[in-house]
């Protein structure tokens, strides 16, 4: 921890890989998110923790596809299938939603 400083980042001696959360802290701010009572908060940290395994190229990815008029349904679907492969249920359960509120709303490509 010592080495995470401003003078590291300027000098850039710090990658992403260095600030990158760790998805064991994540789950427990859940908890302490749905003992405080807000169990949208620890669902948005137990995505994160699912999303802190993923590589950022497919992090950023993701976040294009999700972008109105960015995906098709079938493309969404995919995308689903994906997370689901790769341990990430809550974020594939994010992009079956949104594929739907999509559809209704005519934000698919």
């Amino acid at each position: 921890m010592s080495e995470i400083s401003v003078e590291n980042a300027v000098d850039g001696k710090l990658g992403l890989g260095d600030l990158r959360m760790d998805p064991d802290v994540l789950a427990h701010q859940a908890a302490v998110a749905k003992d405080g009572g807000n169990p949208q908060l620890a669902e948005n940290f137990l995505r994160a923790a699912e999303l802190a395994m993923i590589d950022d190229e497919r992090v950023m990815a993701l976040y294009e596809a999700l972008r109105p008029h960015r995906s098709t349904a079938a493309e969404l679907e995919e995308l689903q299938a994906s997370l689901l492969a790769t341990g990430a249920p809550r974020c594939a359960a994010l992009v079956e939603q949104a594929a739907v509120v999509y559809a209704r709303r005519g934000l698919l490509r």
